[in-house]
């Protein structure tokens, strides 16, 4: 990837499994990489990793949801590894329950995880960006969000709402050279796809429905979302804005 290496890239959600190999995707690139999670101690782990392997990353615990936190965060990660050149909206969060099932108080959480999370981050990083007139947004959302998903009504309402929110900042902060694009994952192997099948009936034909209705015949891992990712933080894609891309074996096929 052109132009990676030197850039301090932030990835929220770090310790997860998409937010891991992203944030070790642009470590191997040379950037150095803030690994941001409300789970310190993962956080850690994936920051231990990429400098055992010579890269350079530093863990911070950071709850999205908490503005206070996000403002301290990426202080802290502009101080020690330099201005934020990349932006990767990854951490979210899921419930499956069809939506009459669901209460007031699970909607509060996906909100706040899935999309005022992602807003807290883009109002603490985008003035920077601005006045350096120079910057990548790679925001994660779902496929969910393009083509519906049963028994995640509020989720795919954030993650449609990330894209909507993406496409108009692009339009917004093009000028300034900052481009913002979208990556939409497809059922991909992680923690938080096995915590979405336990709210199944039967979590292991769900998970096998998955696959068998992918055309390339496997659930995603999270190396193939960290390779996309890390091509629009890069300046491979500097002439591509407001786009979204899905990345689901097939699974859907947008145009």
């Amino acid at each position: 990837m052109r132009n990676l290496s030197g850039k301090t890239v932030i990835v929220t959600g770090g310790g997860g499994g998409i937010g891991g190999a992203a944030s070790r995707r642009f470590a191997e690139e040379g950037a150095k990489v803030a690994v941001f999670d409300m789970n310190l101690d993962a956080a850690q782990k994936v920051a231990d990793a990429i400098r055992e392997a010579g890269g350079t990353a530093r863990a911070y615990r950071c709850d999205i949801t908490n503005r206070a936190d996000v403002d301290a965060a990426v202080a802290a990660a502009g101080a020690e590894l330099g201005s934020i050149d990349v932006l990767v909206n990854n951490a979210g969060w899921d419930i499956f329950k069809p939506f009459v099932k669901t209460i007031p108080a699970e909607w509060d959480k996906l909100i706040a995880i899935n999309l005022t999370g992602a807003l807290h981050m883009l109002h603490a990083v985008l003035p920077g960006m601005a006045e350096r007139k120079s910057g990548r947004i790679v925001n994660v959302a779902s496929d969910a969000a393009r083509g519906g998903s049963s028994g995640e009504a509020v989720y795919s309402a954030c993650k449609g709402g990330l894209v909507a929110l993406s496409k108009t900042l692009a339009r917004e902060h093009a000028r300034q050279g900052i481009t913002v694009n979208v990556v939409c994952p497809g059922p991909t192997d992680t923690a938080l796809l096995a915590g979405v099948a336990e709210g199944a009936r039967d979590p292991a034909k769900l998970l096998e429905a998955f696959r068998s209705a992918i055309p390339l015949g496997r659930l995603g891992q999270p190396d193939d979302l960290a390779s996309a990712i890390a091509f629009f933080g890069s300046d491979d894609a500097g002439f591509i804005t407001g786009q979204v891309i899905s990345v689901s074996g097939g699974l859907t096929m947008h145009g």
